[in-house]
């Protein structure tokens, strides 16, 4: 079981204010934690290989395509861009 002394020096880390009622509450509550981790660690895993997530996680994400326009469309709106220069689309300068 955990001493009270380790529930004050827990509870001045965590900048916590105890009372005397809490600290008992706190020492069976940490200790039953603790005590939980030990039976943790007899579980039996050999043979299992880490991981960082409980669940099979995989790419969702869709693949970066271009997609082909119509040049009746690129036409439309490049006409509407208020300024250009050759085939080009001026904006202003960021720099």
């Amino acid at each position: 079981m955990i001493s009270k002394e380790e529930v004050k020096h827990i509870a001045k880390l965590a900048r916590l204010h105890i009372a005397g009622k809490e600290e008992d509450e706190l020492q069976k509550d940490l200790s039953a934690i603790l005590d939980y981790f030990n039976k943790l660690k007899e579980a039996d895993i050999e043979g299992v290989e880490p991981t960082s997530h409980s669940i099979i996680m995989k790419n969702i994400f869709r693949k970066d395509e271009a997609k082909k326009k119509s040049n009746e469309m690129r036409k439309k709106l490049t006409d509407k861009f208020p300024e250009k220069k050759d085939n080009y689309l001026k904006v202003k300068s960021i720099l």
